[in-house]
């Protein structure tokens, strides 16, 4: 795949796959007992009871390792991921203990900016757990600079 620097460089139906990661219970049992104390996250017996039947990450540590990931990715070079927002957020399973986790994001849409030196691209990640089950998936709308120099944009 070519070096990917700038909006430019990117082209629809390019494809980023991040590095694995496993999750641990006391990966999910930290996370959760600061930012999702519940049950379902915290306590095997309490866990069995929900709809989850057992252990399982919060949605929003999901969310988290998710961003982790693609910033492995690395899908536009040297630059941040900087966001406007996020469409199609779903969680489709459950996130478990030793769940191994990998993230593939695809280039669905590409709109450059005509006043800014910059473009916004549509990126759809899914997250996988060992088996290849889809746990997660996310398409940041995310604003990429553009290599056009700035004073072309300029009035």
């Amino acid at each position: 795949m070519a070096q990917v620097e700038w909006f430019d460089d990117l082209t629809i139906g390019m494809r980023f796959r991040s590095p694995e990661v496993e999750i641990t219970e006391a990966d999910i049992k930290r996370f959760a007992a600061e930012f999702d104390p519940q049950p379902m996250h915290l306590d095997h017996e309490a866990a069995k009871e929900t709809l989850f039947k057992g252990l399982a990450a919060s949605g929003w540590h999901t969310a988290a390792i998710a961003m982790n990931l693609a910033i492995q990715a690395r899908p536009f070079g040297p630059h941040p991921l900087i966001g406007a927002g996020v469409d199609g957020l779903r969680w489709t399973i459950p996130v478990r203990p030793n769940d191994r986790l990998h993230l593939v994001g695809e280039v669905m849409s590409l709109t450059p900016s005509k006043s800014k030196p910059q473009g916004v691209a549509l990126v759809k990640w899914t997250m996988f757990n060992q088996n290849d089950e889809e746990v997660y998936t996310f398409t940041p709308i995310a604003i990429v600079p553009r290599r056009v120099p700035v004073a072309r944009f300029r009035g």
